[in-house]
């Protein structure tokens, strides 16, 4: 019977090899392309439509540079097409609706063509995205994104959502308010003889400073959302400073403590090693 167990778990072994080797590259570039899929679905064509869009009132406005590109539908093509749909050669207007027609298919038969040409609404929206940037760093842009925020956070159904969106994109992304995380410490919490892992974001409270002297404040983050958590107030002699960044703590905490920062795998080895020892001799 244990035979047949230990013969079981060996051939399991492989195929959970194979699964831990191939399923990160497998859900990465999974995700990579969902990502892109949605972006290019929900950022990019809109944007590659009001491009195209444009581009067909070229004639209207512009008909050499429609001429340039050759779009234009020729004369015979014009005549062509105008006989098949019964249109009288001397109604001006008809013709004229019935050109802008033949050139908006010829513009979007030429983008089907041209898939590369899909690319353009990524450039666009990149350009855009840094545009905004360069002027939110300004004192007009600040200002303008700020009366932007208070009508947001005025409307009643957008402001049970924007605020915690707004949080976490700014954790994530932005370079401003980001909480200053100065250092990674370890403190007993949530009681003596527990430590967790936590991140010092500066001193604490002046209330709190006369009760408890040269005191911190300290963020424990859950697991695995880090982004939500218990912030407690702690002596600073009551506090371990571990050699680990702010993002080896944070895949520490995401993972439940299974991404260990390589130069602190020996210590989780060598207490991974006793806990075998102990359950067999139970």
């Amino acid at each position: 019977m244990i035979d047949s167990n230990s013969k079981q778990k060996k051939s399991k072994r492989p195929f959970l090899r194979g699964l831990a080797v191939l399923l990160p590259s497998v859900l990465t570039l999974w995700l990579i392309v969902k990502a892109y899929q949605f972006i290019d679905s929900t950022i990019a064509e809109p944007i590659n439509r009001g491009i195209r869009a444009a581009f067909i009132q070229v004639p209207k406005y512009f008909p050499s540079v429609a001429d340039t590109f050759m779009m234009s539908p020729s004369q015979k093509t014009l005549e062509t097409a105008a006989a098949a749909a019964n249109i009288n050669p001397s109604n001006t207007e008809a013709l004229n609706m019935l050109s802008q027609e033949l050139f908006a298919a010829s513009v979007n038969t030429w983008w089907v063509d041209h898939p590369w040409m899909n690319l353009l609404g990524l450039i666009v929206a990149a350009f855009v995205v840094y545009i905004s940037g360069r002027l939110v760093g300004g004192l007009i842009g600040r200002a303008f994104y700020r009366r932007i925020e208070r009508i947001m956070v005025a409307v009643p159904v957008i402001r049970k959502v924007y605020p915690y969106i707004k949080q976490l994109v700014d954790f994530l992304i932005s370079d401003e308010e980001k909480p200053k995380f100065s250092r990674v410490v370890a403190v007993e919490y949530p009681r003596k003889g527990i430590w967790s892992v936590g991140f010092m974001t500066g001193g604490s409270l002046q209330s709190i400073e006369k009760q408890l002297p040269d005191s911190i404040t300290v963020f424990i983050p859950s697991s695995p959302t880090p982004f939500t958590g218990y912030t407690i107030t702690v002596q600073k002699k009551d506090t371990i400073d571990l050699p680990i960044s702010v993002e080896e703590a944070i895949r520490f905490s995401v993972s439940g403590g299974v991404l260990v920062p390589d130069h602190q795998i020996l210590l989780s080895a060598e207490s991974a090693k006793i806990e075998p020892t102990n359950s067999n001799e139970d």
